[in-house]
């Protein structure tokens, strides 16, 4: 079919779905890529509704179809094989509901994490995501399971997420959870979709639970000489009686280490708890009420390559010490920075390195972290390197994420091989 006929039967299906925005389908201009592919059209539904019909319109044209909120991952993952639709999130926004009283929200998928604090903040709550990339949505941290250093207290968005609303390639709306903590009906949808990339749907709008805002925080950093000795005072901390909110190890490649507790709770008892933090970490540490620089941030910039690496909470000393070692052995400069509560890493490399020693360093690493029983994930790279790797690496139950792919999406239109395996 014509360009210009895609054309008008999206924006039929639009104006079906809602009232269509002035730019609510468009064709796509050199901006408009995921993960360097570009694409043909972009739609930016505004409701449900409106995201139902065209991805119905969508199914009909036989369009592959990737989703882009505030687009701060879109070079996570492999590139789409093929790209013709962009459903834009941005227009799909804003809080449907917030019980206050019962600790709950119900939130569109493209707004964005600070927007939604900021809001939350005022009843003195908040959905305890860290926002590590500036403009995030909640979608991109629904899609991709993002955490931060809070997850040590409060989880990932995965542990937050109670219930969903999510458009099948089909278009057909599905629904579960709900709004009430324990509720269960259809809970594994909800599970099953977060990290998946958004190759099984778009999440419309997600119902989260919430926390408190607490009264007080207390940031303890001791810095010492290298991220071997990091790792193990934060071993220490694990083993003390602090229950930190975030403990983490910051290493850059110039030398050195720090690690942080964060504390957070009444005035008097985190004061309580950062002077035996001290005691604990050495009289070297220093407490303050603001996260040290690059707090949940991760260590690369656009165009570099960066890793996830995760480990056995007793792996973690062992693991800093051999992803440091390797990356001396390779002649390439690593960055390290991550939860020694929780054993997740994230490693970054100048997108400037040689590819190949690049790629030789990412199988030393996953080798290092399969000896700690844990995984080395290429989350963004430069293509000299995707050439050269697999992003995911080996994973298990592989065979069972491709059967429940075919039931969601038979035609694999959805983000087609974003995600692990070619999914």
């Amino acid at each position: 079919m014509p360009a210009d006929g895609v054309l008008d039967r999206l924006r039929a299906a639009a104006a079906g779905g809602g009232p269509p925005g002035p730019d609510s389908v468009r064709a796509a201009d050199e901006q408009d890529t995921i993960a360097g592919v570009p694409a043909r059209y972009v739609a930016a539904p505004r409701d449900t509704a409106q995201a139902a019909a065209l991805l119905r319109a969508a199914a009909d044209l036989d369009l592959a179809v990737t989703v882009r909120g505030g687009g701060t991952r879109q070079d996570w993952g492999s590139p789409p094989r093929r790209l013709d639709l962009i459903l834009d999130t941005t227009a799909l926004a804003g809080v449907v509901e917030h019980a206050a009283g019962d600790l709950i929200t119900v939130v569109r998928a493209g707004t964005r994490l600070d927007e939604l604090a900021a809001t939350l903040a005022g009843a003195r709550q908040q959905l305890a995501l860290d926002a590590p990339l500036p403009g995030g949505t909640i979608g991109g941290a629904v899609a991709t399971n993002a955490t931060g250093p809070r997850r040590m207290l409060y989880g990932t968005a995965r542990d937050l997420l109670i219930g969903v609303t999510l458009v099948r390639a089909d278009g057909v709306v599905a629904h579960a959870g709900g709004k009430v903590v324990k509720n269960v009906a259809g809970y594994d949808l909800a599970k099953l979709v977060t990290g998946a990339y958004g190759t099984l749907g778009l999440v419309t709008e997600c119902a989260f639970r919430l926390h408190p805002l607490p009264a007080a925080v207390a940031y303890v950093t001791r810095r010492v000489g290298d991220a071997a000795e990091a790792g193990r005072l934060a071993g220490a901390v694990r083993a003390a009686q602090l229950v930190p909110a975030a403990l983490e190890v910051d290493a850059p490649p110039g030398g050195g280490a720090a690690v942080t507790v964060l504390l957070e709770g009444t005035p008097a008892g985190v004061a309580a708890r950062a002077e035996a933090a001290r005691r604990l970490l050495g009289a070297d540490a220093t407490a303050a009420d603001r996260a040290p620089d690059g707090w949940g941030r991760y260590p690369w910039r656009g165009g570099d390559t960066g890793l996830k690496l995760t480990a056995a909470l007793s792996g973690v000393p062992g693991l800093l010490a051999d992803a440091r070692a390797a990356a001396d052995r390779h002649g390439l400069p690593l960055a390290l920075r991550g939860s020694a509560g929780v054993g997740v890493l994230h490693a970054g490399v100048p997108g400037t390195a040689d590819p190949e020693r690049v790629a030789g360093l990412v199988d030393a690493l996953r080798t290092a972290t399969a000896a700690v029983a844990g995984h080395a994930v290429v989350l963004t790279a430069p293509p000299p390197v995707q050439d050269r790797v697999d992003l995911w690496g080996p994973v298990d139950g592989l065979t069972l994420m491709r059967r429940v792919k075919q039931r969601f999406d038979p035609d694999a239109r959805l983000a087609p091989g974003r995600f692990v395996g070619g999914i």
